[in-house]
């Protein structure tokens, strides 16, 4: 029962704020006595009345339970948003470091997880359903009434002894012979996840500044609304599917609950029990329906879903993004470095990325690999980062085998600039040194070696959304990237993996930039993945892959004369810039 997601949503609450949640539950049970109390209290007056008693402390104590039942009220609602916006905070916390803490990436690339991880991701921003503060909101006026309705039932016993077994059994078999199903059993079907996938990717082509121009070059806006209200409506039609009443007999609950109240209030119309009783008797009949299956479920299904998939994601993250710390230390260790045997797959894909793949990279050296798209190039970088470990093979540094090595250690002796580098809203200081283990003359002359002086004032934010910020070009960021692997290497960083690092420039800013980098990464050794044979022909050596293994290694000259892959590619790019250069009157040279 405990690991039921209804169960997890309560717990959580206590995580979440624990002060607060006993303000919420204090608040909820509060509300759910007071209407009892107004009954009783009611009863007192009647019967005070009757018997022409003084009613000052009757109706004091009326008035009393009557002011604290409208106080508390909105009392509750506004601690049940600051709860729900605690709940929201805990989960995404949560999240967060389920994502982050893992030393590898494979549980963010593991396509069984992606599903999970964006309902988990998605949860508190109204696409699926209300907020957190919302639902918490819409659980507390539920659950007071069903508290307000238990004790009714309870009271009533104080009065007429068979009352709750009669009255208040005929609602709670609502709760069986009423199935609504408030519980979206089906919310997590493959063709709901299809649907909140879609949906979500259209709007994000809607609302994200980057699709913006194709969009409206090629007169997507009507297709992209389209195909957002058509799988927002699908996913609407699921939900209302899986959230109509399935009822076992509409008629049957209808004949228990009305001839149970039949019976009881004609029998308490048969008593003599006073008129005081009788009327508290009748408030208490009355207030037990709340007992009936209502609206909470509904809600508490959009609470508990977004909670277990948060802590799913906590559990199911970090095993497959483990990685064994290693003991030894590589801050002083050569970057020398030898693949043995190596074989990797990514998780739940088909095939093997690396098949036996063996290479050696000397230190200090230069290496360049190219390859066809898929041949592993990437992967490779990713390998070397220690982002995955191989299935099987080794990589070793010096002779130590790379999972040897303690992880963070080896990170500060690596430095990288992927395709997809990171674009920091921080400082022009921060994006060339997030680590801040440089100077301020080591950050300026990494810039200049990556040709991006001058670009903005090392403390001025690179985003215009923030005061005195600048936008900078593609271009322009690619040379920040590159500004930050010759920043690391100047802190002691002895392997650069530089994964298309002039993919934006031209090809005269590449050259001007790539004979700077080689120059401010020498002693250090360098990987370079790259598609220009402009760049890739300044390396010490070149390895040309192919199917996860190495079919091609030497160096430009010695790979031209043996006449094979790399002289065909080399050919085939230098044949198509010459006569693109002579078209539009520009004469560079490979």
């Amino acid at each position: 029962m405990t690991t039921r997601p209804e169960w997890q949503f309560f717990r959580s609450l206590w995580h979440a704020d624990r002060p607060l949640a006993t303000v919420w539950w204090s608040l909820m049970l509060l509300r759910g006595l007071l209407p009892i109390g107004l009954a009783v209290g009611t009863g007192r007056v009647v019967d005070a009345i009757s018997s022409s008693r003084d009613l000052t402390a009757p109706l004091v104590v009326v008035g009393v339970l009557f002011v604290l039942l409208q106080v508390a009220a909105p009392l509750h609602a506004g601690v049940s948003a600051n709860l729900g916006n605690r709940e929201a905070a805990w989960l995404y916390d949560r999240l967060t470091d389920a994502c982050v803490t893992p030393a590898g990436i494979g549980h963010l690339e593991d396509p069984e997880l992606t599903d999970d991880l964006s309902i988990a991701r998605d949860f508190d921003l109204g696409h699926t359903g209300p907020p957190m503060s919302f639902n918490v909101d819409f659980i507390q006026q539920s659950m007071v009434t069903m508290v307000a309705g238990i004790a009714a039932a309870l009271t009533l016993g104080w009065y007429v002894w068979w009352g709750p077994f009669v009255v208040g059994g005929a609602w709670v078999s609502t709760h069986y012979l009423l199935r609504e199903s408030g519980v979206w059993k089906d919310r997590l079907t493959p063709e709901v996840r299809s649907a909140q996938r879609d949906a979500e990717y259209a709007y994000r082509m809607a609302v994200d500044p980057p699709a913006a121009k194709e969009l409206r070059l090629f007169g997507l806006a009507p297709w992209t609304i389209a195909r957002f209200t058509d799988r927002r409506r699908r996913l609407f039609e699921l939900q209302t599917d899986a959230t109509r009443l399935r009822e076992r007999s509409v008629l049957l609950a209808l004949v228990i609950v009305g001839g149970a109240n039949a019976l009881f209030f004609w029998s308490l119309s048969r008593t003599d029990d006073g008129l005081g009783a009788t009327v508290v008797a009748a408030q208490l009949a009355a207030q037990a329906g709340a007992i009936a299956f209502g609206g909470l479920n509904w809600t508490m299904d959009a609470c508990a879903a977004a909670v277990s998939a948060v802590l799913k994601m906590d559990t199911a993250m970090a095993p497959r993004g483990a990685l064994s710390p290693g003991t030894t230390d590589a801050r002083d260790l050569p970057v020398a470095l030898s693949l043995e045997g190596v074989r990797f797959g990514y998780p739940r894909s088909e095939g093997l990325v690396f098949d036996g793949l063996d290479l050696v990279v000397t230190a200090g050296s230069s290496l360049a690999i190219v390859g066809q798209n898929g041949a592993g190039k990437t992967t490779l970088a990713k390998l070397l980062c220690r982002l995955y470990d191989p299935t099987a093979g080794a990589i070793r540094v010096s002779g130590v085998d790379l999972r040897e090595l303690d992880i963070t250690s080896w990170r500060e002796r690596v430095t990288a600039v992927f395709q997809d580098f990171i674009r920091f809203e921080l400082s022009l200081r921060d994006n060339v040194d997030p680590g801040h283990r440089a100077t301020d003359e080591q950050v300026l002359a990494a810039l200049a070696d990556a040709g991006a002086e001058g670009l903005a004032e090392l403390d001025q934010p690179l985003s215009k959304q923030y005061r005195g910020g600048t936008d900078l070009s593609g271009g322009q960021w690619q040379r920040v990237a590159l500004a930050r692997a010759l920043c690391a290497v100047r802190a002691g960083a002895g392997l650069v993996l530089l994964d298309e690092p002039t993919a934006q420039l031209d090809v005269r800013g590449e050259a001007e930039i790539f004979g700077r980098v080689l120059e401010a990464t020498r002693g250090a050794t360098t990987i370079l993945v790259s598609h220009r044979f402009s760049t890739v022909r300044r390396a010490d050596r070149i390895c040309v892959l192919e199917h996860g293994r190495v079919i091609e290694l030497g160096s430009h000259d010695e790979l031209m004369a043996l006449g094979g892959r790399y002289r065909t590619m080399f050919d085939l790019q230098a044949s198509r810039f010459f006569e693109e250069s002579e078209e539009e009157g520009v004469v560079d040279a490979l």
